[in-house]
């Protein structure tokens, strides 16, 4: 599986694509950052954050995107930023018809140092060493787009056997169609 995984970002969206299977080992294809200027219109670093993404979904083709979930901070401005990138990515996802899969920070942190609550610097190193590289990859933006990658094709095996359970009992509840009265006759009672 090829994931594309993002950490959204209005100055810094990272963005980094793994190859790998659960259970397998990982193979980085790609890391980056697609960085907007700050004095420039919020309409025109969406454009730009917009056609980065689209750039690495051309080149890489991942089979399944997965993002960063907002969630809420003390700075509602930083939140908006975080979340009309957000969007974007689901946008472009969204355009190609590939899935796309939303992990918490501490989804992520826990699925890759084992702990919900670890530093970047934790991610950073288990990213290095899970991926075999040299160096954890900077800015965090980076390490934490891969760690996202990473996260995704771990759990994408449960949360799709999940899923499927969910939907069979569904179906194994679903009311059924009355029946019709059945007729007595001809029988002896």
């Amino acid at each position: 599986m090829r994931v594309l995984g993002v950490d959204p970002g209005l100055t810094r969206c990272g963005i980094g694509v793994v190859d790998g299977v659960a259970g397998r080992p990982l193979r980085m294809v790609g890391v980056g950052v697609i960085r907007t200027p700050a004095d420039a219109g919020i309409g025109d670093r969406l454009v730009l954050v917009e056609r980065g993404i689209e750039e690495w979904l051309d080149t890489h083709q991942p089979e399944c995107v997965a993002v960063e979930r907002v969630f809420s901070q003390h700075n509602v401005q930083t939140v908006m930023g975080t979340a009309q990138a957000s969007a974007v990515a689901m946008l472009c996802a969204a355009r190609r018809g590939l899935p796309v899969a939303l992990h918490t920070p501490s989804e992520v942190k826990a699925a890759v140092t084992g702990s919900g609550r670890a530093e970047k610097a934790q991610v950073g190193a288990m990213v290095t060493r899970l991926l075999r590289l040299d160096a954890p990859p900077k800015p965090a933006d980076a390490a934490d787009a891969l760690a996202l990658a990473i996260c995704h094709i771990w759990r994408a095996p449960a949360t799709n056997r999940l899923q499927q359970a969910v939907a069979a009992h569904r179906t194994s509840r679903a009311p059924r169609s009355p029946r019709a009265p059945r007729s007595t006759k001809g029988r002896i009672t």
